[in-house]
């Protein structure tokens, strides 16, 4: 009986996620349409339509921090974490564009989750610096905020598989675009 009121849930937050992705003023019916259960099913899940938005955001914040988790940063050589955390990140991105918009500082558990896989990517950064897979004189926080945004704009680029995506991601960390030619360390070579 639990796995299938489990089961239940997860259908209904997954509509919900799908309906308010598409009208954020949705009701409780139209979620219920969406996951084909009776709208008495869904009250009875979610006594009001701020618990239904308050369990989509932790159920978002907590599968993040999963996915940061999965890829073991702490163990796994840094390149390899860099790549599989990028992938996992993506996957639920695109799972839950809309819950983890709702998240915010005013949430204990995203902000539990968000400060944890800050710390973590502080530290996987520093072992890929340290490895060498980072230049030396590398500004890790520029670089964690330029992978921040490249996994953000990775993750609305539908058409692009997580895996293919996150390689994306990774290389233009790594290389770039450019060649590097008529660049100093200071800014543009002016001949």
């Amino acid at each position: 009986m639990r796995s299938d009121a489990e089961r239940t849930v997860r259908t209904i937050l997954e509509a919900a996620e799908r309906v308010f992705a598409e009208d954020p003023a949705a009701s409780m019916e139209q979620i219920a349409e969406a996951a084909g259960v009776a709208r008495t099913t869904v009250h009875r899940r979610f006594a009001s339509r701020e618990a239904l938005l308050e369990a989509l955001s932790t159920v978002a914040a907590r599968e993040f921090a999963a996915a940061v988790d999965a890829a073991h940063p702490e163990t796994t050589p840094p390149l390899v974490a860099l790549y599989q955390v990028t992938v996992n990140v993506l996957q639920v991105k695109r799972q839950w564009p809309f819950a983890l918009d709702l998240v915010g500082p005013g949430d204990d558990e995203w902000a539990r989750a968000h400060a944890d896989v800050e710390r973590r990517c502080d530290h996987l950064l520093r072992r890929a610096q340290e490895s060498g897979v980072l230049r030396a004189d590398a500004d890790l926080a520029w670089a964690k905020w330029v992978i921040y945004a490249l996994i953000e704009v990775a993750a609305r680029m539908r058409e692009c598989e997580p895996d293919a995506a996150a390689t994306r991601v990774v290389d233009m960390l790594l290389c770039g675009v450019g060649t590097g030619q008529g660049l100093t360390r200071t800014g543009p070579e002016v001949g």
